[in-house]
């Protein structure tokens, strides 16, 4: 059997009052900007804007730390993956960050969307977003998250453990239907750092190819009349730069498909090959190019269905951190500067509770100096966090001006994503607050968490 073309995902809506950026792709991989949004614009006297609003002015006007997050950039994202995977559905992974506003953006930009519990489930739509193009993820979801996602009718469910097939079948109402979908681990090791590759053996996520659970699991969820197995999902891990984990990927979910087909006669229209595409945190970092990606799987896919004499599923992908990191930008204020014998420590009024990556991954940014023009020579720099702990280190051995001082501006790019989404209030510091900003103009989106805050939730004396 050959099979030529994949199948259409029905065209969703996008926003047609705002008109394309250049990519800050386009830029050369070296260029101090290259990681920025692509609004990102030097000024006079040192100042640094992005979607025409200076950065120093958002620091004035909201405080520090603070996030400003580049709507424009967000929705050009959005529609490089809409134009680079046409047939497929794309669905945003909140996990990297969420909050009404950009759950909007997204649904506007015609992306689905993937979530991690009831909270992300229910926030999204009570904004709007349809819950019939929502996912709903987890290796242990809890009972709250089922409930939430049954009561509001969320598209699918991603079933990750043997035990959930009958907890989600038990609590589907008589005469319904839930969709589901399987999340396989294929054995797979692929991403940035050893905590972030969920696809290889021996980790807690997805149902293992190697052992018989996987099958054995389509066998159960093939046998309960309340669910529906629509496909086979995987998630291969985080940073992912080259294409080819993806095409393995494929052949080996392929693979199942092909004998579940076989089996039990059903052939599953879905198949989703999850996010964990690789950003640029800092200039001349490689990338995951989106066009690139879908041309090289869209072949692998019609090569693999057609070998095994199956058609064409539709395609899932699920990008996070490719579509809202590069699109942040955090902001701290200098505190303290103090010069050891072995290095030049600045220290900020953030760290590890509103930027928690670099202690969990070691995972390395390119900060600048905004607000003042330096002439002063580089040196190797330390920027610390505020946090009475040694691995509160927001950027190590990084070139900053020798005369930085307290009372400075120091900007963070790459920072929408895994940055407030992981945040905490460790040391009873409130989290910073998120600024939109689009066409030379700022607003708020989420409200910096005040002392007040952090003291209603104490109840007890």
């Amino acid at each position: 059997m050959t099979v030529t073309s994949l199948h259409s995902f029905p065209s969703l809506p996008s926003h047609p009052s705002r008109p394309s950026r250049p990519s800050s792709a386009h830029r050369p991989a070296d260029d101090d900007l290259s990681v920025w949004p692509a609004s990102a614009a030097d000024r006079p006297n040192g100042r640094l804007s992005v979607a025409g609003v200076a950065l120093d002015g958002i620091a004035e006007q909201y405080g520090t730390p603070v996030y400003v997050l580049d709507e424009d950039e967000v929705r050009r994202r959005c529609r490089a993956y809409r134009d680079a995977f046409p047939e497929a559905e794309v669905h945003y992974a909140a996990k990297a960050f969420l909050c009404r506003a950009l759950a909007r953006w997204v649904e506007e930009e015609g992306l689905g969307l993937d979530v991690c519990s009831a909270g992300e489930l229910e926030l999204a739509v009570t904004a709007g977003f349809p819950a019939e193009r929502i996912l709903l993820h987890g290796n242990a979801k809890s009972p709250e998250d089922l409930r939430t996602a049954l009561r509001l009718g969320v598209g699918r469910i991603v079933i990750d453990s043997p035990a959930e097939i009958a907890r989600i079948a038990a609590a589907v109402p008589p005469g319904a239907e839930q969709r589901v979908m399987l999340r396989i681990t294929p054995g797979i090791g692929a991403g940035g750092h050893a905590k972030i590759r969920t696809g290889s053996e021996g980790q807690k996520f997805g149902l293992s190819l190697r052992d018989g659970h996987a099958q054995h699991a389509v066998s159960r969820v093939l046998g309960q009349p309340r669910l529906r197995l629509t496909g086979l999902h995987c998630h291969l891990g985080s940073q992912i730069t080259g294409v080819k984990p993806y095409l393995s990927a494929v052949r080996r979910l392929v693979g199942l498909m092909a004998r579940t087909r076989d089996l039990y006669g059903v052939v599953l229209p879905d198949l989703d090959l999850g996010g964990g595409h690789g950003v640029a945190y800092r200039p001349g970092d490689p990338v995951l190019d989106p066009a690139a990606l879908a041309h090289r799987v869209r072949a692998e896919l019609i090569e693999s269905c057609a070998g095994a004499g199956l058609p064409v599923p539709r395609l899932i992908i699920e990008p996070g951190r490719a579509v809202v990191g590069p699109a942040g930008v955090a902001v701290y204020r200098v505190l303290a500067v103090k010069a050891t014998a072995a290095r030049v420590f600045v220290a900020v009024d953030g760290g590890m509770s509103d930027n928690p990556r670099p202690a969990l991954y070691g995972v390395r940014y390119a900060p600048r100096l905004i607000g003042r023009r330096s002439t002063a020579e580089p040196v190797r720099t330390t920027v610390a966090g505020r946090h009475c702990e040694a691995g509160d280190i927001l950027a190590e051995d990084v070139a900053l001006p020798g005369d930085v001082r307290p009372g400075d501006l120091l900007a963070v790019p790459v920072a929408g994503a895994y940055h407030l989404s992981m945040a905490s209030s460790y040391n009873l510091v409130g989290r910073p607050p998120v600024v939109a900003v689009s066409e030379g103009t700022s607003r708020l989106l989420v409200r910096r968490e005040t002392l007040a805050d952090l003291r209603a939730r104490d109840v007890g004396v």
